[in-house]
């Protein structure tokens, strides 16, 4: 053992193994020392922002609509274009407007000669003249009564007609107290509502007669014609009733088949017809004789004020006339413009779905425009960052069409006080405008927006993971030669860059604790 110490190997042996004694005495026989992560607290500039996404939109668009359908007659502007404010750009056809218009405005012309022959007096010629407008209104009420008669005359011809003659063929006894159908009712309330119905129509047929046979153009026209409309509705009824029974009908016994109802079914068509044009008739008459009567009423009045001379009160109500008419005018001139659609901004056509012959609509959008030079931003700023912006906020945004090195300048003009919740999350809609004109900027680009909601100047700042949260209050801590100490501290702003500002607790210099070992 001595003679191996003595031989080089042995004395390497020794060597190392002291080696080893020695370091296992400073590592397990020392302690650790810990580490440090530390940061110095200084003086800086904090900015901080809230990053979205939003997409370029015009900063007026309107979508154009008739209030009224109509065939298009021209279209002047197709999609692309640039049209001035009050462009006309779609027309309708209004040639009906436009000769009501020019006969709305001969009567203006009419009501102010009127109106200026009042102010001026009445002369003999004028009264003569007056007269003759009388005796001619009187020979025009005379035709519209005797129209009036034929057409009450017409009207129970056709009634008479379609209940005895038309519906009586599939009726047994159809003028006695208890009618009765040929054919069978699968409806039994309809039976007996039709039947029912056939007593009572008989009833005003016969009284309906008697009245004719006693009408004279002298007589109360306007009462006979109210008697007449409740007679032609209570017919028109029993048709509508008589149909309805033919639609649910179907064969009884050998006397009557399918085709006989088919052929009812046809004869009541006709009657119901027939009876509606009664209807047509006498509203027409109605129209005719109340238009006449007003004719002469007026043309008498206009004599007495001739014959009387003119008064004030004559002046003051042709001159209502006057405005009336030209009320009138005015009203046709509005119908006309709700025919054409004009543009409300100097802009771009971007839809224009009209075609000339095409009928279209009311309320059909088939022209939209974009504001040809100006555009706004929208995004929807989540609710955790929308107590940070305010009206006034500048911001830098990049458009994905140019790419992240290409900046352009905008500023927050409006932010929505209601929500728009996306995804489950709340969300409001905040409408940012570029701060400069730029040919490059396309309505639809999508936009990535850095909004600067504030900014410190020269505060002093350390990184927002330095801080601790201990029972309510935030900590930092700080090395102070080799031990660290925990220091309560008050915090200002949170940058965007991932650091914070310390109001109180920290001095410049100091030597912050961001990790430890």
């Amino acid at each position: 053992m001595i003679n191996f110490f003595k031989k080089p190997i042995g004395i390497i042996a020794i060597i190392i193994l002291i080696g080893l004694i020695a370091g296992g005495y400073f590592y397990f026989g020392r302690e650790k020392k810990t580490e440090f992560d530390v940061v110095v607290a200084k003086r800086s500039d904090l900015i901080q922002e809230v990053s979205v996404t939003g997409r370029v939109k015009p900063a007026r668009s309107v979508e154009l609509a008739f209030e009224k359908s109509g065939k298009i007659s021209a279209v002047y502007a197709d999609v692309g274009k640039q049209v001035s404010a009050g462009q006309t750009l779609v027309v309708l056809e209004n040639a009906e407007f436009l000769a009501q218009l020019k006969q709305a405005e001969a009567n203006v012309k009419f009501e102010q000669a009127k109106l200026d022959e009042l102010k001026r007096g009445a002369r003999s010629e004028d009264i003569e003249v007056q007269l003759v407008k009388v005796k001619n209104y009187e020979v025009a009420l005379k035709d519209a009564k005797k129209n009036a008669v034929d057409k009450l005359q017409d009207a129970y011809t056709r009634s008479d007609n379609a209940v005895r003659n038309d519906v009586d063929q599939f009726f047994l006894n159809p003028r006695s107290s208890s009618p009765q159908l040929r054919f069978l009712v699968l409806d039994s309330q309809l039976e007996i509502d039709t039947k029912n119905q056939r007593i009572i129509v008989e009833a005003a047929l016969v009284s309906w007669r008697a009245s004719l046979d006693l009408i004279t153009i002298e007589s109360d026209l306007a009462v006979l014609l109210v008697e007449l409309k409740s007679n032609l509705a209570l017919v028109r009824s029993f048709l509508s009733n008589a149909a309805s029974a033919l639609n649910n009908g179907a064969p009884l016994g050998s006397g009557t088949s399918f085709a006989d109802i088919s052929s009812w079914k046809i004869d009541v068509f006709s009657a119901r017809t027939s009876v509606n044009t009664a209807v047509s008739n006498i509203t027409g008459a109605e129209k005719d004789l109340q238009s006449a009567e007003s004719d002469l009423t007026l043309a008498k009045q206009e004599l007495v004020l001739k014959e009387a001379g003119t008064v004030p009160e004559q002046i003051l109500a042709q001159e209502a006339k006057v405005e009336s008419a030209v009320a009138n005018v005015e009203n046709l001139q509005a119908q006309i413009s709700k025919t054409i659609i004009r543009a409300p901004i100097n802009g771009v056509v971007t839809k224009q779905d009209a075609k000339i012959g095409e009928i279209i609509s009311a309320n059909t959008v088939i022209v939209s425009l974009i504001s040809a030079s100006q555009f706004e931003i929208e995004a929807n700023v989540p609710e955790a960052d929308i107590a940070k912006l305010k009206i006034g906020n500048t911001a830098k945004i990049t458009l994905d069409a140019y790419g992240n090195d290409i900046n352009f300048n905008v500023k927050v003009v409006a932010i929505d006080p209601a929500e728009t919740i996306i995804d489950g999350v709340a969300t409001y809609k905040t409408t940012f405008q570029f701060t400069e004109k730029d040919e490059r900027i396309k309505s639809g680009m999508t936009v990535n927006i850095d909004i600067s909601t504030e900014k410190r100047e020269g505060v002093i700042v350390i990184p927002q993971r330095a801080i601790i949260t201990k029972n309510g209050d935030k900590l930092v801590r700080i090395l102070n030669t080799e031990a660290p100490k925990e220091v309560k501290v008050k915090i200002g702003l949170r940058g965007s860059d991932g650091n914070i500002e310390i109001i109180e607790g920290v001095n410049e210099g100091d030597k912050v604790i961001i990790f430890f070992e």
